[in-house]
């Protein structure tokens, strides 16, 4: 592995990293967002990650290249944002704006514990992606300073 590919796999992961904060703010926002109906209620929304495969060739004793049994991981790659299944809150607020004729107001199925430590968790993944992206340039710029 050189390290161009070290650039690109970091760089996959803080994209990944940052639609996982997006999705979580936009989670902790509408986390008290009523409603009045099961359809108009916001639902919580994970990113869905994936490794990225990368194939690697080698040249067996026939000078011919063939591709290596086992693929190497390349970075990560965001299939789609899927929404919880979890239950939605149902409260019973009869006063409420946006009760429905029970007197019942629907609430996103937002846990804000479980958001925040995904906010902590993403962001720190990103944070260490962008550490090994220094640490990727500080050995190519000393590699360049080898010859002097």
């Amino acid at each position: 592995m050189s390290l161009s590919n070290v650039f690109d796999i970091a760089g996959s992961g803080m994209n990944a990293q940052s639609i996982r904060i997006n999705t979580t703010a936009s989670n902790i926002a509408n986390a008290e967002s009523a409603s009045s109906s099961v359809d108009e209620t916001y639902r919580a929304r994970k990113p869905w990650f994936a490794v990225m495969q990368k194939a690697h060739l080698e040249v067996n004793e026939h000078n011919q290249f063939q591709e290596l049994t086992g693929n190497t991981g390349a970075g990560v790659q965001v299939m789609g944002i899927v929404e919880k299944d979890a239950p939605l809150q149902l409260r019973f607020q009869p006063d409420h704006p946006m009760a429905n004729e029970d007197g019942y107001v629907y609430y996103p199925n937002v846990n804000i514990v479980e958001e925040m430590t995904d906010m902590m968790a993403s962001s720190r993944s990103y944070q260490m992606n962008v550490e090994v992206l220094k640490t990727a340039k500080q050995m190519l710029q000393r590699t360049l300073t080898l010859g002097q």
